[in-house]
């Protein structure tokens, strides 16, 4: 008798024609797993199968594709009862794959697909945005937010993650702060923040450690703000490191607010949202996913 129950993989519809996800998810099935696959082709599909989840009697539905895909599996699953809701695996295959890797998460489909259906499950945290917007790895604004939502398709399908970085360098004379104001639990701070970065997970950008302390099960999000229009070499070193600059505020709050006199964008796994005013908030323990036993991100 198969001991695993039934897995359902949404697939983004880039990665659907990868051959190597295509052998591994024949393995499984030759095993006598029973692994259901659906493909995305547009906005709100992977909702529907994530209800679609729960006719099948999934116990599991793994977001194969990049930070985006896993947002979206991951905001559909928050839709549902929390007693009927699936834990959530991942098979990385995006571009940057920043919240899988890290995780630790197999970046062989194959090995990431074992993890998925048999791995542990334990509880994490998700981040919810003005009551109707969530991030599983971490918000972004500033200047590393038009960098990721500006770069071409065609320059990160050719140069993969380091394309962030090139299309950064081509972009340095597009520099400008956003005015703005951040409260949260004993918490203010106003002025001009060149970049902006609100974490859950760790990384953004292409492997970027702009959240270095942040975890995914701790009730906290970590907020790191660089306060300057001096863009040095030494100073983004300071961002990317970890290192104490006087031009970095860092901090870990369960909530924060910004407010902003014009419109500011953040980039939310991937996803843009503009506006002038945000409400971020953890929701802790929020869904169940299957990681590895040594995931950074986990306290």
């Amino acid at each position: 008798m198969n001991p695993y129950p039934p897995s359902l993989l949404i697939i983004n519809g880039k990665g659907a024609s990868n051959e190597q996800v295509r052998a591994a998810v024949n393995k499984f099935r030759s095993e006598g797993l029973i692994l259901h696959v659906r493909v995305t082709w547009e906005q709100g599909d992977a909702a529907r199968f994530v209800i679609e989840a729960q006719r099948l009697k999934a116990e599991t539905v793994i977001a194969g594709g990049g930070d985006g895909t896993i947002n979206e599996v991951a905001t559909a699953l928050l839709t549902l009862p929390i007693e009927e809701r699936p834990k959530l695996g991942i098979l990385p295959l995006g571009t940057a794959n920043d919240f899988a890797t890290a995780c630790s998460i197999p970046a062989q489909p194959e090995l990431a697909l074992a993890l998925a259906i048999k791995g542990r499950a334990v509880p994490i945290d998700l981040a919810k945005v003005n009551d109707d917007r969530c991030f599983v790895n971490m918000a972004t604004g500033g200047f590393g937010t038009r960098i990721t939502t500006e770069t071409p398709e065609i320059l990160k399908s050719t140069l993969g993650a380091v394309s962030y970085f090139i299309h950064g360098l081509l972009r340095l004379d597009a520099l400008k702060a956003d005015s703005c104001e951040i409260k949260g639990p004993d918490f203010y701070w106003s002025g001009e923040a060149l970049v902006i970065g609100i974490g859950n997970g760790k990384q953004a950008g292409g492997g970027q450690q702009l959240c270095p302390g942040a975890l995914i099960n701790d009730g906290l999000l970590q907020v790191r703000l660089l306060t300057t229009e001096e863009l040095l070499p030494a100073l983004v070193n300071s961002l990317f490191s970890g290192e104490e600059n006087s031009n970095i505020i860092d901090v870990s709050l369960p909530w924060l607010e910004i407010n902003a006199p014009h419109e500011i964008a953040f980039n939310l796994d991937g996803e843009p949202l503009k506006g002038k005013h945000f409400r971020i908030e953890v929701l802790p323990n929020a869904i169940a996913c299957r990681l590895p036993p040594d995931c950074a991100l986990l306290k």
